[in-house]
């Protein structure tokens, strides 16, 4: 990927190709807000002593999230209840995305060295494939999240070769995929990952939002793994998120406010970024910052139930 719009012309050299993104209209006046409003969040009295548990409750509804996305709608009780993550396509999308939630925080180092590096061991860790015992501990609230082997051992921890299928959700009552765009073809993946990973390595004066907007949108547009791209490509929005200093706590969570804005919204805004032009990058962005904000709404009510007491 050269620039971040899927259709645009090469960026020539020196060129900040997000920074643009960030000059669209309407892109400041979101930036703005996700900035006003996270300021808001981390500045509640419960955040001063209980940072770590508010943190850790916005991880478990974050994974209820991504996998409500990729049609595991499950209960945030459900979630926190369960250790069993079998065979059927809503459990492993579940267990894929706590597992998830629970790892992301350990590669933000990594993350601005090696994108891809971090996007494989994402996979690898989403599709409990051998070897993906990532050392770190559950998930408040859900004990045992151990890892499944839901893909062939093969397929996991790299991008899809020619011909390889992509099987979003491993499992028995496999739901209808939420991205049915157009596969691209193996070779352009490689590409465009190469192209991802220079502009995360290289830096950009773009807002926060405005990366991650576009690394969850060229993931989502790639599905480089042969499953479970969706978590992946939302971990990794949230692994900028955070990175970035935006949400250095990491209880702003995004995949929160884009289950609540609902599958059909996340596709339509994500149509918009398919197509590379202005208006469509622009929604995508602004859709992206209107589900920080719901995540921020959402643990606003966490720090407010554990002021009185009731969480």
């Amino acid at each position: 990927m050269s620039t971040t719009a899927p259709n645009a012309s090469p960026a020539p050299r020196g060129h900040d190709p997000l920074a643009t993104l960030g000059s669209l209209p309407g892109v400041p006046d979101a930036v703005d807000s996700v900035r006003k409003a996270v300021d808001r969040v981390y500045g509640h009295r419960v955040m001063r002593r209980r940072s770590n548990e508010v943190t850790s409750e916005a991880a478990l509804r974050a994974a209820r999230g991504s996998a409500a996305l990729s049609g595991a709608d499950w209960a945030l009780e459900e979630v926190r209840r369960r250790s069993d993550f079998g065979a059927a396509a809503d459990a492993l999308t579940v267990g894929a995305a706590l597992r998830l939630t629970a790892e992301a925080g350990q590669l933000l180092s990594i993350w601005r060295q090696s994108p891809v590096r971090v996007l494989a061991r994402l996979h690898l860790v989403a599709a409990g494939g051998a070897g993906a015992d990532t050392g770190t501990a559950p998930v408040a609230g859900v004990a045992g999240v151990a890892g499944v082997a839901g893909v062939a051992g093969e397929t996991v921890g790299r991008p899809r070769l020619a011909g390889e299928p992509v099987v979003e959700t491993p499992g028995s009552g496999s739901p209808k995929p939420l991205i049915e765009a157009p596969l691209p073809p193996a070779d352009e993946v490689a590409g465009r990952l190469d192209g991802l990973a220079e502009l995360v390595i290289a830096g950009s004066s773009a807002p926060a939002l405005v990366t991650a907007a576009v690394v969850h949108g060229e993931l989502l547009a790639l599905r480089p793994f042969g499953s479970y791209n969706g978590v992946v490509a939302r971990a990794a929005e949230r692994i900028v998120l955070v990175g970035s200093g935006l949400d250095p706590k990491s209880i702003c969570p995004s995949e929160v406010g884009h289950a609540e804005l609902g599958r059909a919204a996340y596709v339509a805004a994500f149509d918009g970024y398919l197509s590379g032009t202005p208006d469509g990058m622009a929604a995508w962005i602004a859709h992206c910052g209107r589900a920080v904000e719901l995540g921020v709404r959402e643990s606003t009510a966490v720090c407010e139930a554990l002021q009185r007491g009731a969480a």
